[in-house]
């Protein structure tokens, strides 16, 4: 599994999981930056909220989990085995991200 760098931006909303005291922590412990939306501005926060809406058009609403547990495995298995493997994207020129990651660090070597 890859670690990010010290410094990588974590992206949310203001919701009151995010801005609570224990998950403040966690962030600091890894070293992250934190970015909140502005309150009231849905526009911040525009590429995740994007990406949650796919997520749930293209999964979440034509299941019905028994637990919580088949959810998350489900949900893993979107993001990690189609989301970034299989399905491509427009903005990222028709590639996968997997692929566009793959591309992106191969252009970097051969700079």
């Amino acid at each position: 599994m890859k670690r990010p760098d010290s410094g990588l931006i974590h992206r949310s909303d203001r919701g009151r999981q995010y801005c609570s005291y224990e998950y403040s922590k966690i962030l600091e412990q890894f070293k992250m930056r934190v970015s909140m939306s502005r309150k009231g501005n849905c526009y911040d926060n525009a590429p995740m909220e994007s990406f949650w809406g796919t997520l749930k058009n293209e999964l979440i609403h034509h299941k019905r989990y028994k637990s919580r547990e088949e959810a998350i495995r489900d949900v893993k298995e979107y993001i990690e085995i189609f989301y970034n493997r299989q399905r491509i994207q427009e903005k990222l020129g028709y590639l996968s991200p997997a692929q566009y990651e793959k591309q992106y660090y191969q252009k970097l070597q051969a700079a």
